[in-house]
Formats: structure tokens, sequence, C-alpha cells
């Protein structure tokens, strides 16, 4: 709102014109949102005390998981608000990929506060119903990538001959390249935000485990969409490195700002020990917002290892079940594989830095491929 209010009057008042820069609206947005969590997550977490809305503890987790019972959730509730508003007032509305990437968070916020609701009401960790979970992503997330891929006349050129491509990592884009029909592309775009939804939320197990690479992944997203979007001399900054890359991917960075800065606000509260968790509303509004970054800024198959601990969460619960299944044997001392570290022995700090360290470390390989090419 404020960009695109003030934008149009940079004609008049000259000190507007800074609101062209991408980089001092993401700034902006990081700090207008880091504000948000700070001022807003007090009154937020007596309210949840207030109203009795604690977190419910899976009878099945680890034992030390037991005295978390009680602790406010729904806290990603002031997530989704903290990174939706700042985006709002920041970032340019008209751009399609930035409203589809903050529709489909603010839907899958919806299915998360659904599921959270009805584990407080219920008493139990179960919720809603998986079936109906995946349902309402798939709608959603479906719904949203298929206007954005088959209104050719709504967006750039250059996005409707690159939409369906995919880039391999560490490989020039222009010479290695999957081109896919566009039906078999949206499936598997819908597949990776999905996916994205689910794994954030199998790893939002500890105090900070996950909100950490989240805000990591959308640091990484927000580069890689800035650069993108930019030009140098003149010349396209992706085509210098061989990336896709168009001018409306740049506003992007703005939705990843805004991410980085409710998240670390958010973490002034979930640091270890917790003052409140993010719940469902949270991490699969999270997972949501960076699998569509994954998929708008073309690095779906680089978001494996972008998206590295996310994918390690979620495969150490595909493993445990199917061992479990086929040969009535676990891999694992518990799944997702965070907990099986605690059942080692390892104190939940230790995992949640080495969780984080480890992200760091995969997402700068990432970044590394821009030349590794």
């Amino acid at each position: 709102m404020i960009y695109e209010l003030l934008y149009p009057l940079t004609s008049d008042f000259g000190a507007l014109n800074v609101l062209r820069y991408i980089p001092f609206r993401a700034i902006m947005a990081t700090i207008t949102a880091m504000i948000m969590c700070f001022v807003l997550a007090p009154w937020f977490i007596r309210e949840l005390q207030k109203k009795q809305i604690g977190q419910v503890v899976r009878d099945e987790g680890p034992a030390s998981h037991k005295i978390k019972a009680g602790t406010p959730t729904m806290g990603g509730a002031l997530i989704l608000v903290a990174v939706l508003i700042p985006t709002m007032l920041w970032a340019d509305m008209k751009n399609s990929f930035v409203l589809a990437t903050a529709v489909v968070t603010a839907g899958y916020g919806a299915i998360g506060y659904v599921d959270d609701r009805l584990k407080i009401q219920q008493r139990n960790s179960k919720g809603l119903a998986g079936r109906y979970k995946l349902l309402g992503q798939f709608v959603i997330g479906g719904g949203t990538i298929a206007f954005l891929f088959l209104n050719d006349t709504r967006m750039p050129a250059t996005w409707v001959e690159m939409r369906t491509r995919l880039s391999v990592p560490f490989l020039a884009f222009s010479k290695v390249e999957v081109d896919l029909p566009v039906w078999a592309y949206i499936i598997f775009a819908v597949l990776v935000v999905v996916f994205m939804s689910n794994a954030v939320n199998l790893t939002d197990g500890l105090d900070g485990l996950a909100i950490g690479p989240v805000m990591i992944n959308a640091g990484t997203y927000l580069i890689w969409a800035y650069i993108a979007g930019s030009v140098l001399f003149g010349r396209p900054i992706a085509e210098y490195l061989d990336i896709p890359g168009i001018p409306e991917m740049g506003e992007l960075a703005v939705f990843g700002a805004a991410v980085i800065g409710a998240g670390i606000g958010f973490l002034w509260y979930n640091t270890y020990p917790a003052q409140v968790f993010m719940g469902d509303v949270g991490s699969l509004s999270l997972g949501g917002g960076l699998g569509m970054m994954a998929v708008l800024t073309k690095t779906e198959l680089l978001s494996v290892l972008i998206g590295g601990i996310f994918f390690l969460e979620a495969a150490s619960v595909i493993t445990q079940v199917i061992s479990f299944r086929l040969f009535g044997k676990r891999v694992f001392l518990m799944a997702p594989i965070h907990h099986h570290f605690e059942q080692k022995g390892w104190p939940e700090p230790r995992i949640i830095v080495r969780f984080w360290i480890i992200s760091i470390l995969l997402t700068l390989v990432a970044l590394a491929s821009l030349k590794l090419r």
C-alpha cells in the first residue's frame, strides 16, 4: 500500500524515488515485520494463555516433550500477519508473482489454523484429517499455479517462454533443460509446493528448529529472486549467469525479506525454551510460501538442496513408514529425524543449532551454483 500510494508521487517528491529500489523496500519490509512481532507478541501470547490455547503433545512423542504441554501455540498466526502486511505495504501487489505467493501463504495458513483449532478443541494431536488437509493444499496451490500458468496474456512473454522449463542445478539453463508440457509442469509445481509445506510442518518439532531454516531459505530465495530480476550495465544479470530470470521476479525479494523479519521477531519468543509455538498455521503457510518462491524463481530442483533440512525430515518419515510396513523394522529410533537424535541423548539446543548450521552450508552450496555452471 505504501508503494502503491507513494510511488506515483515520485515525479513531485524526489525523495520518494527511493521506492523504486527493491533493496530499500526489502529492508523496510524486514524492519516492519520485526517491529510488528516485537510489539504484538507479548499481547498475543497473553491472549493465547487466557484462552488456554496450549500445545497438545503426542502420546507417542519423546517423553521429554511432556513438559511442553500447555505452552501457547498457534503463534504462526502472528508470523502470518507479520509476513503479509509488510508485503502488502512495501511490495508491488500488482505483481502476479507476489500476489500468487501471498495467496498460497494465506490459504495454507487458513488450513493450518483449522488443523490447530481442532487439535485444541478435541484435546488431541490429530486435528484435521490428513486427506482433507492435502485436499485443501492441492486445491489452493493448484488453482493459484494454474491461474499463473494458463493466463498467457497477463504474464510477461519471457515468462511464458520459460515457465515449463526446469533448470538443472550447476548446469547452464540455456543448454541443459527439461521442458515439460504445461499440464505436467503444473502437477509437478503443485507437488513441490505441497511437499515443501508439509516438510516444514514435519520439521517444526523443537523450539526454533523450523523457523531458523525457514529464514535461511527465505534469504536464499531473496538473493536469487533479486539477481534474477536485476539489470547491470544494461544487461540482465540472469542472462550473464545463464539462469532463468525476468524483471518481475525481483519483487519476490520483498516477500522473502518479510519472512526473514517475521522469523527473527518470532524467534525472540520461540527460542529454547519456547514461550510460544508456531503451530500448523505457521509451518504450513511458511512452507507453502517457500515452495511458491522455488517454483516462481525456477529453482524447483535446486530447492532439494536449499531446503535440504526439510527434505531430510520428510524423507526420514517416509523411510520410517515404508520400512516398518514392509519389513516391520524401524530405521530410526523415532521419526522425524530430529527425534532420532533426541532419543540418542542429544540436548535439544544442540540439535537445533546443528541443523541450522547444516541449512546454512546447503544454501551456500546452492548459491555457489550461480557461477558453477
